[in-house]
């Protein structure tokens, strides 16, 4: 099973604050590397990054057969998103333990979400589509490996 967990934005990361050399954020990017480092070697982490603030972004809105551009700085910031794990293991309780571990402070909240399998789509994933869909992963396998 896959799971995105995703790592909320706060008032720093909205405003590209990017770690110094303080011995906070040193303290911060060890312990981080050293979470990421135990997930890699338990062959749990898929990928991992942060995202750049929402004054880089854009959101599309599709309505009424039209497509709307709006550009960043998005203000809801209970909804901002700031970086995301992706993990495979074996259920979400698994997802759940390896996620008590993420090195956050105080107030921090994750969200852990399950990816659908195309097993879970049932007769509405015919054999073409679902050929189709190997296919297209493994084009992109491909790409990233080239």
């Amino acid at each position: 099973m896959r799971f995105m967990i995703m790592v909320p934005g706060n008032e720093e990361s909205e405003a590209g604050f990017l770690p110094e050399n303080a011995d906070r954020d040193k303290e911060m990017f060890a312990k981080m590397g050293k979470f990421n480092e135990e997930m890699v070697k338990a062959g749990v982490m898929l990928a991992g990054e942060g995202l750049q603030p929402t004054s880089k972004g854009a959101r599309l809105r599709f309505s009424g057969g039209k497509t709307t551009v709006i550009d960043g700085p998005f203000t809801e910031s209970k909804e901002l998103i700031a970086g995301f794990w992706l993990i495979q293991v074996k259920s979400k309780d698994e997802a759940v333990a390896w996620m008590k571990r993420a090195p956050f402070g105080d107030g921090v909240v994750l969200e852990i979400r399950q990816i659908y399998e195309a097993g879970d789509f049932g007769p509405a994933l015919t054999p073409e589509l679902r050929e189709q869909e190997e296919r297209h992963r493994a084009q992109m396998t491909a790409k990233r490996q080239s």
